[in-house]
C-alpha cells in the first residue's frame, strides 16, 4: 500500500535542454575589461585615477544591491538553477507514457524517463527520437516512415505495431511480442522562450497488456460463438422489420445454407419461412414485452424448397432491439410424446393462408394465426381487441347476429361482408362457425376472414368494361344503320342539287338537308370512335412535333383567358397512331378543360416516357407492364365529383347545359385511345382541377420510319376532276335506297351497272355475264352471304377481279378475318356522289 504521507519522489528527465545555457565567454570578457581598467588606472597618477576608481566601485555597488533585491523577490536565482515551469515538467517527468520533444531537424530537446525505459535505452547513451530508435527494424519501416513524414509536414498521426524487444528475435528466445502506440504532433513555438521554429512532440505508450486483454476477450467470444454454432438447437437473431442479424451453424446446416454466403448477403425472415410466418415472428418482435418468451409451431423452408417442422421459442431481451429465436426440431418420437395432433394443428393453424381467430361470446379476439395479424394489424393479437373494432360500424349489427348464432351452436351462418377499419378502402368477408368442444369459456366461435379488396376492384373493372363494351356494340350497330340512311339522304340530296340552280328557292333547303346529314354523319363517326370501329390510318409519330404544331390551333380554341403551357420530354419515344385521330384526342381534352374554366385559368400539357418499372409502380392493375408515352392534360378548373368521374366516358353523358354539347367528346377520346392500344385515366377533385393522362404504347421499330414532319390535312379545295368512265360494275347492296342511289350515280357517269341485293344473287348475276365484270362494289354486312365471302368465291375463279367494299363499320372490323394478301379498296359510309364516282374510277385505273 502506498504511504500518502511519504514525501513525493520526482523522476529525473532522460534529457533536458530546454533552459538557456550560461556563457563562459561573457565571464572572460568581463574579467578582461576589469583587468584592462586596473592596468590603465595604475599607469596614471593617483589624483587622476581616484575619481575613476570611485566611479567603478559605485557602479559595482549599485549592481550588487540590485542583485540582492532581485534575489529577494525571485527575479534571480543563486546556487542551483530551476526552470519557471517546474510543476509542468514534474508532471511530464512522472508520466507512465514516454514523451519526447525535438525540433524539425531531429535534435532532442527533452525526453522523460519513461521514454528511455520503454525503449530500453542505455542510461549513458544519447536519446534518439522514435523514428531513429525504430528505424532499423524492417518490420516497422512503413509505420515509422509515415510517422517521420507526418513530423516533417507538421501533421498529427498515430500508429500501432508489434515487435520483439530491441535486439532480440521472438523465434529464438520465445519472448512475447510487445505492442506500442506511437504518436506525433506539432507544437508551435512559444514566443516567451525566445526559441524560433516549430517543435515536434512524440508520445510512446506500450499497450501490450491492453492487446493481451483484447485477445483474451476475443478468444472467449469466439469460444462462445463456436459453442453456439455447434449447439444441438438452431438459433438466430432478428430485428422487428424481419432482418436476420445472426444464424448459427446448426440452423444453417438444417436449412442447407452456406454460412459464408449468409455473412455476405444478410437474410430476411421471408427467405427461411413463409411470408405469413415471417409476419407473425416480426409482429411478435414489435408487440411483445421485453423479457417475455413465446413459442410458435411453424414450418421453416429449406434451400431446396422442402419444409422443416420446428418449434420456435421467441424472446426479446431487455434493452435490446434484436429478438433471440431458439429453434427446436421435432423428430417422430418427440412429436408423439409432445402430442402429434396438437403439433400438426398448430402448424396448419399458423401456415393457413386464410385469416383465422377464436372469439369469445363478446366477440373479443383471443388466439390468432399469422394471416389474421397480417390482415388486421398487430392490434388484433393482444387479446383485447374485439372483432367489431377491426371493421367499419356499418357491418357491426350483422356481425353481432352471426356471433350470436355461432355462440348458440347454429350452423350454416351467412358470411358477413365488411370494410376493414383503418387507412385505405379494404374490404373482406368474414365467416363465423361455432366451436363444438371449447377448451376454455373464452372460446365461443371461430372467425375466418378473407380479403376481397382486389376481387371487388376487379369485379367493378369487369362490370365497367362490360358496360362500355355493351354500349359500344349498341353504338356501333346504330352507327351502321344510320350510315346506310345517311348515305341515301346525302346521295339523293346531290341528285336534287344537280337539278336546281343556286337561285332556285328549293336549292337552299336541299343544302340544309345535306349539311345536317353531314353533321349527323359526324356524330355517327364519334359513335364509331367510341365503339372502336372506325377506320384508322396509323403511322409512326413524334408526339413532340405534333403537339408543337397543334399548340397554335389550341391557342385559338382556348381563347385569351386560358394560359397554355407545353412541357415536353426532350427524348420522347415514338408511338404509332392515327395522326388526325390523335389530334382529335388532344383537341377534345383541351376544349373540355376550357369549358371547365369559364373564368379563365391554366392548361398544361406535359409529355414523358414511362419505363416498364414505372408502369408497374402506377398501381393500375389492368394496365400490363411495358413502356409507354404519357400525355398529361391538366387544368385548374372546377373539377369533378367521384360520381361524375365514373360516367365521363359514357356516350351522351354531359354535365353541360342542354344544347352546349352532345356528350360524345370524351367517349370519342376513350374509343380512339383504346383502339390505338392505349389507356386513359382521369384524376379530379371538386374545386381542384382535373388531370387527364393518356398512355400510348411505345413503338419499337427502326428510327428511319419515324415521320419527323407528319403530313397534315389538306384543307384547300379540291380541283375539279373528270369522274366519268367506262366499264361494267357489279353493285351489291341489300339496302334498296343505297343501291338505287349508287346505281343511278354510276350510270350517270357512264358505267354499265349490274345490281344485286345479296351475295348469292351477285354470284348468279356475275355468272350470267360470263364473268365480264370490270369491278365489284359490294356492301360488307348482308344476309345469306356477306361481302368478304363473296370476294373469296369470286377470286377462286377470277383472282384478278377488282373489288371495292363499302360499309358503315370500320375497315379493320372485317379485314382481320381476311387473308393479309387480299387486295381491295374501302369506301366508308356515308359517302356522296362525288366520293363514289372518284373511288370507282380510281379502282378501274389502278
Amino acid at each position: 500500500m502506498t504511504d500518502i504521507n511519504a514525501p513525493m519522489r520526482y523522476a529525473e528527465p532522460a534529457a533536458d535542454r530546454t533552459e538557456r545555457d550560461g556563457s563562459v565567454g561573457l565571464v572572460v570578457l568581463l574579467a578582461l575589461a576589469l583587468a584592462m581598467a586596473a592596468v590603465g588606472l595604475a599607469m596614471v597618477s593617483r589624483e587622476m585615477a581616484e575619481p575613476f576608481v570611485l566611479a567603478i566601485l559605485a557602479g559595482l555597488a549599485v549592481v550588487g544591491v540590485f542583485c540582492l533585491f532581485a534575489g529577494a523577490v525571485g527575479i534571480l536565482y543563486f546556487g542551483q538553477r530551476h526552470a519557471r515551469n517546474d510543476l509542468t515538467k514534474a508532471f511530464v517527468d512522472n508520466l507512465p507514457q514516454g514523451a519526447l520533444i525535438a525540433d524539425t531537424t531531429g535534435r532532442v530537446l527533452y525526453a522523460n524517463r519513461s521514454y528511455r525505459d520503454l525503449l530500453g535505452l542505455d542510461p549513458e547513451a544519447a536519446v534518439p527520437p522514435p523514428d531513429r530508435a525504430f528505424g532499423g527494424n524492417p518490420h516497422l519501416a512503413e509505420a515509422i516512415f509515415r510517422l517521420a513524414r507526418a513530423a516533417q509536414q507538421g501533421r498529427s498521426l498515430k500508429e500501432e505495431f508489434r515487435l520483439p524487444p530491441p535486439g532480440e528475435v521472438q523465434e529464438e528466445t520465445g519472448v512475447s511480442p510487445r505492442w506500442f502506440r506511437i504518436g506525433v504532433q506539432p507544437m508551435p513555438p512559444d514566443p516567451r522562450s525566445g526559441r524560433k521554429g516549430s517543435l515536434v512532440v512524440w508520445q510512446v505508450d506500450e499497450i501490450t497488456q491492453d492487446r493481451a486483454r483484447e485477445e483474451t476477450n476475443f478468444a472467449k467470444v469466439q469460444a462462445a460463438i463456436d459453442y453456439l454454432d455447434n449447439a444441438p438447437a438452431g438459433f438466430f437473431t432478428a430485428g422487428a422489420e424481419g432482418d436476420i442479424a445472426y444464424v448459427n451453424a446448426t440452423l444453417a446446416q438444417w436449412l442447407g445454407l452456406d454460412l459464408s454466403e449468409v455473412a455476405n448477403r444478410p437474410l430476411k425472415l421471408g427467405q427461411i419461412m413463409s411470408h405469413d410466418s415471417a409476419a407473425l415472428i416480426a409482429g411478435a418482435g414489435r408487440t411483445e414485452a421485453q423479457g417475455t418468451t413465446r413459442h410458435f409451431d411453424i414450418d421453416l423452408v429449406k434451400a431446396d424448397g422442402t419444409n422443416l417442422p420446428v418449434r420456435i421459442l421467441h424472446r426479446l431481451p431487455r434493452g435490446s432491439d434484436l429478438a433471440h429465436v431458439l429453434i427446436l426440431t421435432r423428430g417422430p418420437g418427440e412429436a408423439e410424446e409432445a402430442g402429434a395432433a396438437e403439433l400438426r394443428f398448430a402448424r396448419l393453424f399458423h401456415a393457413a393462408p386464410i385469416a383465422i381467430a377464436t372469439l369469445d361470446a363478446d366477440g373479443v379476439v383471443s388466439a390468432t394465426n399469422a394471416a389474421f395479424v397480417r390482415m388486421f394489424g398487430a392490434d388484433a393479437e393482444d387479446g383485447k381487441a374485439s372483432l367489431e373494432s377491426l371493421v367499419e360500424p356499418a357491418s357491426h349489427q350483422a356481425l353481432r347476429r352471426a356471433l350470436e348464432a355461432a355462440s348458440a351452436g347454429q350452423g350454416l351462418i351467412e358470411p358477413v361482408d365488411v370494410t376493414f377499419a383503418g387507412p385505405g378502402e379494404r374490404s373482406g368477408r368474414i365467416y363465423l362457425s361455432p366451436i363444438e368442444e371449447a377448451e376454455t369459456e373464452r372460446e365461443a366461435a371461430i372467425a375466418y376472414a378473407v380479403d376481397t379488396t382486389e376481387q371487388r376492384a376487379l369485379e367493378m373493372q369487369i362490370a365497367q368494361s362490360q358496360k362500355m363494351q355493351a354500349v359500344g356494340q349498341l353504338a356501333g350497330g346504330i352507327a351502321h344503320d344510320f350510315n346506310n340512311m345517311l348515305t341515301a339522304i346525302i346521295g339523293f340530296s346531290d341528285f336534287l342539287l344537280m337539278n336546281h340552280r343556286p337561285t332556285d328557292p328549293a336549292f337552299q333547303d336541299i343544302m340544309n338537308i345535306k349539311q345536317n346529314a353531314n353533321r349527323a354523319a359526324g356524330l355517327v363517326r364519334q359513335l364509331l370512335a367510341f365503339s372502336r370501329q372506325q377506320t384508322l390510318r396509323p403511322q409512326v409519330l413524334q408526339l413532340g412535333d405534333v403537339l408543337s404544331e397543334l399548340s397554335i390551333l389550341l391557342g385559338r380554341l382556348l381563347g385569351e383567358n386560358v394560359e397554355l403551357t407545353l412541357d415536353q420530354a426532350s427524348d420522347l419515344w415514338t408511338v404509332k397512331a392515327d395522326l388526325h385521330q390523335f389530334e382529335q384526342v388532344i383537341i377534345n381534352l383541351a376544349v373540355n378543360a376550357r369549358d371547365a374554366m369559364p373564368n379563365g385559368g391554366k392548361l398544361a400539357i406535359r409529355t414523358a416516357n414511362v419505363s416498364e418499372l414505372q408502369s408497374r409502380e402506377l398501381g393500375l392493375s389492368h394496365v400490363p407492364p411495358g413502356e409507354y408515352v404519357m400525355i398529361e392534360v391538366r387544368d385548374s378548373g372546377c373539377g369533378m365529383s367521384e360520381e361524375v368521374k365514373q360516367k365521363i366516358f359514357e356516350p351522351f353523358f354531359s354535365t353541360k347545359e342542354i344544347g352546349r354539347g352532345t356528350g360524345l367528346g370524351l367517349s370519342t377520346v376513350y374509343g380512339i385511345v383504346k383502339q390505338t392500344g392505349g389507356y386513359i385515366f382521369a384524376d379530379s377533385e371538386e374545386g381542384a382541377g382535373t388531370t387527364m393522362r393518356v398512355y400510348l404504347p411505345r413503338y419499337h421499330e427502326h428510327a428511319a420510319e419515324v415521320d419527323q414532319e407528319p403530313a397534315k390535312l389538306d384543307r384547300k379545295p379540291e380541283k375539279p376532276k373528270d369522274l366519268t368512265g367506262r366499264g361494267t360494275v357489279l353493285l351489291v347492296e341489300d339496302e334498296d335506297a343505297v343501291r338505287s342511289f349508287a346505281a343511278r350515280a354510276l350510270g350517270q357517269r357512264g358505267y354499265q351497272v349490274l345490281e344485286a341485293s345479296t351475295g348469292a344473287e351477285a354470284l348468279e348475276v356475275f355468272e350470267g355475264h360470263d364473268g365480264e365484270v370490270d369491278l365489284v362494289v359490294s356492301d360488307v354486312v348482308m344476309p345469306e352471304m356477306d361481302g368478304p365471302t363473296l370476294m373469296k368465291e369470286l377470286r377462286r375463279d377470277y383472282p384478278e377481279i377488282k373489288i371495292i367494299f363499302m360499309s358503315g363499320y370500320a375497315e379493320d372490323a372485317f379485314r382481320r378475318n381476311l387473308d393479309e394478301k387480299e387486295d381491295f379498296m374501302f369506301l366508308q359510309k356515308p359517302f356522296d356522289l362525288k366520293q363514289l364516282a372518284a373511288a370507282v374510277k380510281s379502282a378501274l385505273e389502278a
